[in-house]
């Protein structure tokens, strides 16, 4: 069992120690722990609960008071639980091997410390750099490029051309390098425009699972260093995504949509054709989004508007029915007045 003192857990997570220097074992929710656990307290709503619970020691936020525990308290609450997981349950490492069972062609460079499993298939000219780890049926196509320490999980498809970067990870069932949505109408039918382009992923991306990336139509689709992409997101043709955003499941962006650095997008935002989002823009839920928008704007809506607007607006919603019955009076007195 590793065991880590409180002080030393406080010297990671950046945090100031109150209470007893005691050996802890594990790390578990607040309802669940046990006697060598640490637990978190980032709410005050839970403090009742903190207070009946059995851990021996407590992450918690600036300004939550919790008298009688052994305490750390800390100004990231978030990076603090990234590191305790981190800590008590790192990564499994896994030994690389090239299955018998998986498919490399000939002309694939398969570069040193490299884990390919059973059923996933490598297509000819491509390179998989140090260290990374295909899972079972991952699909990899003609002339891809993976980085450096890459993990790409089981039935996610990599299509030809691909690049990405080093560090990334691509979960179950995505797809990347997939034709993107290009046809011209002739009159009578549809024709399909050739789609030649590629995806470009940058270093420290994640991909969620069941999430798609087109390939350009010219060019390039490009997702930026460090964003991370949740579940079930579509992003189209010749999309340029810059760094360190952050993308909900069910988010939608159109084809050549360019989005700035520092972007965070809630859950069902869709974001239209040729849009411009500038950095550090927050989009709420199922926001609608079109055209240009400043940089550090906050959006709501559908369409989007400017958040402060939405809320004036929301409130006045409530107020309607009341509203209304006044209107009705006094256009019945005006009307009996006649």
């Amino acid at each position: 069992m590793i065991t880590y003192n409180l002080s030393q857990i406080a010297e990671l997570v950046q945090g100031a120690l109150i209470g007893e220097d005691i050996s802890i074992s594990g790390v578990s929710s607040i309802n669940k722990a046990r006697r060598g656990d640490i637990t978190f307290l980032f709410n005050k709503k839970y403090i009742e609960k903190a207070k009946i619970s059995e851990a021996s020691a407590f992450v918690i936020s600036e300004g939550i008071n919790l008298e009688g525990k052994n305490v750390i308290v800390v100004k990231n609450p978030a990076y603090a639980q990234a590191v305790l997981l981190n800590l008590f349950y790192p990564e499994k490492k896994v030994k690389p091997f090239i299955s018998q069972k998986a498919y490399v062609a000939e002309t694939a460079k398969i570069e040193r410390d490299v884990t390919v499993m059973d059923f996933a298939f490598v297509d000819d000219n491509t390179v998989i750099g140090n260290g990374s780890i295909l899972y079972p049926f991952v699909y990899i196509g003609k002339n891809v490029k993976v980085g450096k320490n890459v993990k790409i999980f089981p039935h996610a498809v990599v299509m030809d051309d691909t690049v990405i970067g080093d560090d990334v990870i691509i979960y179950p069932g995505a797809v990347l390098g997939s034709d993107g949505f290009g046809y011209a109408f002739d009159g009578k039918k549809y024709v399909k425009i050739p789609q030649v382009g590629n995806v470009i992923i940058d270093d420290n991306v994640e991909v969620g699972a069941n999430t798609t990336i087109d390939r350009a139509t010219i060019d390039a689709t490009r997702i930026g260093k460090g964003t991370k992409i949740d579940n079930l997101v579509m992003v189209a043709h010749n999309v340029e995504i810059g760094n360190n955003c952050v993308i909900v499941g069910q988010v939608g962006i159109a084809g050549s949509a360019k989005i700035g650095d520092g972007v965070i997008m809630g859950g069902q935002v869709g974001i239209a054709d040729h849009a411009e989002i500038g950095n550090n823009v927050m989009i709420a839920a199922q926001s609608g989004v079109t055209g240009k928008i400043e940089d550090g704007a906050k959006l709501a809506g559908t369409f989007a508007i400017e958040f402060r607007k939405w809320l004036k607006i929301q409130a006045i919603l409530n107020e309607l029915p009341e509203l209304k019955k006044k209107i009705d009076e006094i256009l019945k007195r005006s009307k009996d007045g006649d």
